[in-house]
């Protein structure tokens, strides 16, 4: 059938039929929106009041009779009452809380802490150390008091070696126990290979132990100076 012979009223009454379709389909599209949203307003509302109704605060819950409500209980206690032992004992409690502080703070103020800080003594022989926890006897440092200590040691290398390390070894009772490993990749591309291993850690030293820092190998070349080779150790 050929369009060009359908008479132009045909064609105005299908167009305004159209419209009429697409504007009853756009406002049902928005009655339809609209009716949702205020289903969900009015959830919410529900939802807040519930939520008012069951955890109001304690002094405006008792306005009728002067006496403290809530949704499941109703005390015979005034709310002032209430309100002022509750104050009263938090109060009493940051108190509390604060004289802990003071007197932990001047504990560890007045508190003698040990440490000991070991340098070689090939090149510079000193050694700064506080307290009567720790001996010192050749290469090994001795724990006389038993607890718990920060460890940590630091070596620079001066080797044409691919991989340079040390170890720190505790020894109790004729037992041996490898506390702490530092392994190290040293440069290959360089005429003076230099590089420092450096490791720590946090143990628990028996009274009568002793603790050791070996290198393996025993023709290493090493920088012994003060600032890049050491070892130390502190109580806390």
């Amino acid at each position: 059938m050929n369009n060009h012979n359908i008479p132009a009223s045909v064609w105005k009454v299908n167009v305004d039929v159209l419209k009429r379709f697409l504007v009853f389909t756009v406002a049902c599209t928005c009655v339809g929106v609209v009716y949702m949203q205020w289903t969900y307003i009015w959830m919410l509302r529900a939802e807040m009041a519930e939520i008012t109704q069951r955890f109001r605060p304690l002094d405006t819950a008792g306005k009728e009779g002067g006496i403290c409500c809530d949704a499941a209980v109703c005390y015979g206690v005034s709310c002032y009452h209430r309100f002022l032992e509750r104050r009263k004992h938090e109060g009493g409690r940051d108190k509390r809380d604060v004289t802990e502080q003071k007197k932990q703070r001047k504990r560890r103020q007045t508190e003698k802490h040990t440490f000991l800080h070991l340098v070689p003594v090939s090149s510079q022989s000193y050694r700064q150390s506080r307290g009567e926890g720790l001996q010192v006897s050749g290469d090994t440092v001795t724990v006389e008091a038993e607890g718990t200590y920060f460890i940590y040691s630091q070596v620079l290398y001066k080797d044409t070696t691919w991989v340079m390390g040390h170890v720190i070894t505790k020894r109790l009772k004729g037992a041996e126990t490898k506390l702490m490993k530092c392994l190290k990749s040293m440069p290959s591309n360089v005429s003076q290979p230099l590089n420092t291993c450096y490791t720590a850690g946090i143990h628990f030293l028996e009274s009568g132990s002793s603790l050791q820092l070996s290198v393996p190998r025993k023709s290493a070349e090493l920088i012994l100076t003060a600032h890049a080779t050491f070892m130390g150790l502190f109580s806390i």
